[in-house]
């Protein structure tokens, strides 16, 4: 009698149809560069805004990790991503010197500015950040801190000691929360207090309250104030596991002539939130 195979046979066929079919799958899904970042770029939207455009450009996809850049290099660090786009340069450059990131390149820049209620009750607007820093503190008006080791937190530090006053971390007006910008911003909003951020946050918060914002900007234009974002390989020699191959990709892409184009024509109300000054 002539049989149609034992089943033992039936079972491996059907095994190797489904391993063909979930490899075609894999095969056929894009290949993503993994990137740890600060919260900026991702509260403001310019991420979502790049994307599809990078996606369009080298077929690859974009995901990210949105955090303090503190934790973003320590992503790095942990080998957890591919590649990072931070704003805090003395601890960029240690990551790098220390053998965990590669090719540190420029990408864009804005500027820090600190703000508070209109009423300005330390009266410290037009003052430059020392001025406006001492004055806050004589008053002991609040002052909400994100304290979350981010690029705007570790330059709030660098503010204060530059400005030859303590870390105020101990006194009741001075406000930690531990979370992003814009939740930072609001809060300061509540306490009637004041607070340093990045300008393209401010200027999505702004946008938010559909230019009724309780926060305005008070101080800004000082020298200290620059805020320069860079883009940085995950060292390969270091982390086998990540894709550096993709990671090279992104940072030449956004550094490169159409993406620095797309940066300088992300507005928002109007205003551009970052200037590309990408030199490789």
């Amino acid at each position: 009698m002539k049989g149609t195979g034992s089943p033992a046979k039936g079972f491996i066929l059907l095994i190797a149809l489904l391993a063909l079919m979930f490899g075609a799958a894999w095969a056929a899904e894009p290949q993503a560069v993994m990137m740890a970042t600060t919260t900026s770029t991702d509260d403001t939207g310019l991420l979502d805004y790049l994307a599809p455009h990078f996606k369009t450009a080298t077929g690859y996809e974009l995901r990210w990790t949105a955090t303090g850049t503190g934790k973003a290099l320590e992503l790095g660090k942990n080998c957890d991503v591919d590649v990072l786009l931070v704003h805090a340069p003395k601890a960029e450059m240690k990551f790098v010197e220390e053998g965990n990131g590669i090719n540190r390149t420029l990408v864009m820049y804005n500027d820090f500015v600190i703000t508070g209620p209109a009423a300005d009750p330390a009266g410290i607007k037009g003052k430059t950040v020392a001025e406006a820093l001492s004055a806050i503190a004589a008053k002991k008006s609040p002052f909400v801190s994100r304290g979350d080791n981010s690029g705007t937190h570790k330059m709030e530090q660098e503010l204060w000691t530059a400005s030859n006053l303590p870390l105020p971390e101990k006194e009741s007006w001075y406000i930690s929360t531990g979370q992003g910008m814009l939740v930072t911003i609001n809060v300061a909003a509540e306490k009637n207090g004041y607070t340093l951020t990045d300008r393209g946050t401010y200027i999505k918060y702004e946008s938010d309250k559909a230019g009724k914002a309780p926060q305005v900007i008070l101080v800004e234009g000082d020298a200290p104030l620059l805020n320069q974002y860079s883009v940085i390989e995950v060292n390969p020699k270091r982390c086998a596991k990540v894709n550096n191959m993709l990671a090279h990709q992104f940072a030449v892409w956004v550094t490169g002539p159409q993406a620095q184009k797309l940066i300088q024509e992300f507005k928002l109300m109007g205003k551009p939130l970052f200037t590309p000054n990408a030199k490789r």
